[in-house]
């Protein structure tokens, strides 16, 4: 699947950085609530707490201030001001990847399937090919499309109705001859601006392509050829029935010129099209309305073996076989699509593993920080405890060094008075 991020996880890399101050208390929260920590040298209890992977040190003696995960996950991707005291910035570096609509995705698996059509054929791409070009697993296409034949239907039909277009735009001039000149450079700057949407086209088109294919795009401008066909042949005389056969030859031609300029490319697309309507112009121009072949030519065509059509029991045979073509084609297909829905539930289910490893990894990672501070306020209580020991003992040795030197002066007074009485 797409390389999205779990909520709640945390990005790799280094998120905080420490300048030099006096060390900062971090609650279990990364705030102010509950006991402080005390984190850096000038700790206590003389032992540093466990920095967690979301923090790092940047220089012996430093106050670093850590964020547990979960916190951090949850903290706005912005610098925080520093602190007045310790001059401390915690920074998220590294910003979430965006994730693509299903839309945005679709159109990329459009685009890609379209060069890998264009470069190896029908045939020679794969569902695999499909989705490592577009950084995906494979049950993503079959998600949008249901398959290779899917994508390549889609991709066929862009390509139709987009040369359709400016075709038909070409053929709404009033003057024949302009129809004809418009006609031959629209289908040249598609070939010239599109050459790998022309070349899927042109390619023997899978069965899977439907209506798109090379010779239905044909049919289908000359059917708007033959419009214009027949209203030419009736002012000149001709007969307007034969104006669907002529609007094949003519479309025909200029198909098959552009399909070998699609490769050649010279020269250029204006001198192309001036050609193709100077033969075909000149051409319907001196149209004869009862052509015949010479004598020569009927007499060969009399001469010529003729091939045997098959028999019923063939073309059943031929049916069948073809049936059974496609009916393997939809076990392979169904095959892989099954293949394809198996492997997306073994990769949910490894997804669900890992989000609970890593909601148990967060859940340690939290406790561990809650037993350090309770071993850390425990330490303290400890040290509060030692040093008030520490006071007590010192204010009674003060008491006794108080009582000693009054009865040292007491004592003084006594023997000065005595000799105050001799």
């Amino acid at each position: 699947m797409e390389a999205d991020r779990p909520a709640g996880s945390v990005p790799a890399g280094p998120v905080a950085t420490a300048v030099p101050g006096p060390p900062v208390p971090v609650g279990p929260a990364g705030g102010s609530g509950g006991p402080p920590v005390p984190v850096g040298p000038a700790a206590s209890t003389g032992r540093a707490p466990a920095v967690p992977r979301t923090a790092r040190r940047s220089a012996p003696g430093t106050a670093l201030a850590v964020l547990p995960g979960a916190a951090l996950a949850a903290a706005p991707s912005r610098t925080v001001p520093a602190s007045p005291v310790a001059g401390v910035i915690i920074e998220r570096v590294n910003e979430p990847r965006r994730r693509m609509t299903g839309k945005e995705r679709r159109e990329q698996l459009i685009q890609v399937s379209r060069t890998l059509f264009a470069e190896k054929g029908f045939d020679g791409t794969s569902v695999e090919e499909i989705a490592a070009s577009a950084h995906v697993s494979k049950p993503v296409v079959y998600e949008h499309f249901g398959g290779k034949e899917g994508v390549y239907a889609v991709v066929v039909d862009r390509e139709m109705q987009k040369l359709l277009s400016m075709v038909t735009e070409a053929l709404s001039a009033s003057h024949a001859l302009v129809k004809l000149e418009r006609a031959a450079l629209a289908l040249l700057a598609y070939v010239e601006e599109n050459s790998e949407g022309f070349r899927i086209l042109v390619r023997d088109s899978h069965a899977a392509s439907g209506t798109g294919t090379f010779a239905s795009l044909i049919n289908d401008i000359a059917s708007q050829v033959e419009d214009v066909m027949v209203a030419e042949f009736a002012g000149r005389g001709y007969d307007p029935k034969l104006a669907p056969m002529y609007a094949q030859m003519l479309v025909g031609m200029v198909a098959l010129t552009g399909q070998w300029w699609l490769d050649v490319r010279t020269p250029s697309r204006e001198e192309v099209a001036a050609h193709l309507v100077n033969l075909s112009w000149n051409g319907l121009t001196g149209l004869d309305p009862r052509p015949r072949l010479t004598a020569t030519s009927r007499e060969a065509e009399r001469r010529r073996p003729v091939a045997p059509r098959p028999t019923d029991k063939e073309l059943r045979e031929r049916e069948k076989a073809r049936e059974r073509e496609l009916k393997e084609l939809e076990r392979i297909r169904e095959r892989e699509q099954r293949e394809a829905e198996k492997l997306a539930r073994e990769q949910e289910k490894a997804r669900q593993r890992e989000l609970r490893e890593r909601e148990k990894a967060r859940e340690r990672e939290l406790k561990e920080q809650e037993r350090l501070l309770r071993e850390q306020e425990k330490a303290r209580e400890r040290e509060l405890r030692e040093l008030e020991k520490i006071r007590l003992r010192e204010a009674r040795a003060a008491e006794r060094e108080a009582a000693r030197l009054a009865k040292a002066a007491g004592r003084e007074a006594e023997q000065e008075a005595s000799r105050s009485r001799e």
